[in-house]
Parts: structure tokens; sequence; C-alpha cells
């Protein structure tokens, strides 16, 4: 007998490197489910519910103190002993991956245990998406997830490429401070490819500099910008969004609210007063 699955995937979340999803099964019997391959590197927490997973022929239990993976070409099967389940689902593209591994792209084959620290980590993830946070601000975030996730599992690849030195340190943040001066859009991911790093250090080596993350500092900085052009009378708010790199006009006036206490139009007729 198959088992009936209703499998629901909202897409909250899609980019060249990864991709987020919530993903919720009502599920009316416990038999295995047909198999289906894996294309992707993937990471799933579960939220709520119990199943279990036969991978290639490995059958294991996952429920949410554990996080299990995809990974391109595997094989999967699911039984539910549980009826429904919720999970928060995070493909990662092949380079992205490798960038983190200090290289080598690659996912455990077994579940990996989480602690409450790091599966908050995950709800505040969603949080984030869904409260309408700067796109930017969700990318370090996803990043520093799947690091901090896979640092339980293979520290030495993840520590791999970490700058050794002050200098260093010092001259990665230089670089990207100057690449934001040149391309103020730019976010981690392509920051971290420029000054050839991983996204996972250039985010610890950037606060620990700055004592700002990355999406903060690029805000402040295109804040400043954004001032500057209104002082000169900017007339097109949407214009003047799209060319500093902020999703929309709606994104402008967020930040600038967030950081300022008022709108880019009330902004602009202070300025012109001055």
């Amino acid at each position: 007998m198959e088992e009936t699955r209703r499998l629901t995937k909202n897409a909250l979340v899609q980019t060249g490197d990864f991709a987020v999803e919530d993903v919720k099964c009502r599920c009316g019997s416990s038999h295995w489910s047909p198999p289906e391959e894996s294309d992707a590197y993937g990471i799933v927490f579960l939220r709520r519910g119990c199943f279990r997973r036969r991978v290639n022929g490995v059958e294991m239990l996952v429920d949410p103190t554990v996080v299990y993976f995809e990974r391109p070409a595997d094989e999967q099967e699911i039984s539910h002993s549980v009826e429904g389940d919720s999970c928060t689902a995070v493909s990662i593209s092949e380079d992205l991956l490798a960038s983190i591994r200090g290289g080598e792209p690659g996912l455990p084959e077994r579940p990996v245990p989480t602690d409450p620290a790091l599966d908050l980590r995950q709800r505040l993830l969603l949080t984030l998406i869904y409260t309408g946070s700067d796109r930017e601000e969700i990318a370090e975030a996803v990043v520093a997830l799947i690091a901090e996730l896979l640092e339980h599992s293979a520290p030495a690849a993840v520590a791999a490429g970490r700058p050794a030195t002050a200098l260093a340190r010092r001259r990665i943040v230089d670089d990207v401070r100057e690449a934001l001066g040149e391309s103020p859009g730019a976010g981690v991911v392509e920051l971290a490819r420029r000054v050839a790093v991983s996204p996972h250090h250039l985010s610890r080596v950037f606060k620990a500099e700055t004592g700002d993350s990355v999406s903060r500092y690029r805000n402040r900085l295109r804040i400043r910008l954004a001032l500057e052009r209104l002082a000169e009378g900017e007339p097109c708010l949407a214009r003047l969004a799209a060319e500093l790199g902020f999703c929309d006009q709606a994104h402008l006036a967020r930040v600038m609210r967030s950081e300022l206490g008022a709108p880019p139009s009330k902004l602009r007729a202070r300025l012109a007063n001055t």
C-alpha cells in the first residue's frame, strides 16, 4: 500500500547561492514513500514531527533534535510514524558550500544532533525572512547557520582558509570596505569571492574589526550615500533605491526609518533647507 503524502513547499528566499523553503507534510500512513533522487545539496531542520528516512538503503530516524542532509544523487524514501511534520529546508549551491568548507563541497551522510541554540538560530532565520529583512542580512544568517552546523561535523574543513594574522584580517576588511565603496549593492557572498575568503570567515572578521555585520555596515554606508543624493535634490526615490542596491523604494524607506527615524521624503525636505 502506497503512503498518501500531501506535501507543500513554500519558497521563502531564492538566490543563485541558496534557497530557503518552509516544507509541510500531512501523511496518511506509515508505509515507505516511492524513492526519489536528490539533485542538490541541502540541509533540513525538522521543526515538528518524527519520521524514518531511508537513504541509499540505510535507515535513520529524524526528529527535531537532529538535522539531516541531502546530497546530489542520494535516493531517499520516507516513512512517517507521527502524522504531519514541518521543516525548514535550506538548499546550497556547490560553490557556496565549497567556500564554507574550505574548498571542497560535501555534507555528512548521517543526521547530526543539534543543540537548542542552533535550533533557535534556524527559527530566527525564518523570522528575518517573514519580517521582510534585508536580503543580505538573510544571506549572512544563512551562511552563519550553515557554517555553525558544519563546524560540528567537519571543524577542520570549515577552519581552512581562516585569516591567520591580525594584518591579514585588517587587509580583508579594508578590501571589502573598498569594494563596497565601488559597489554598495554587493552582498556578503559576492564580497567574499572578491577577496578570496570564505563568506563565513569574512562575516566573523568584519564584525570583529568594525563592530558591525557586513549587512549592517553596508546599510549604513548606503544611507550616507542616499543622504548625499537627497541633499543634492534627487527627485526619484525609486531610482535612488535601485542605484544603491536596495530591493525597492520601500526597502530604502524602511532602512532609513530604522537608522534615522524618518523616511527619505522627510529627510529630503529637511536637507533642502540646510
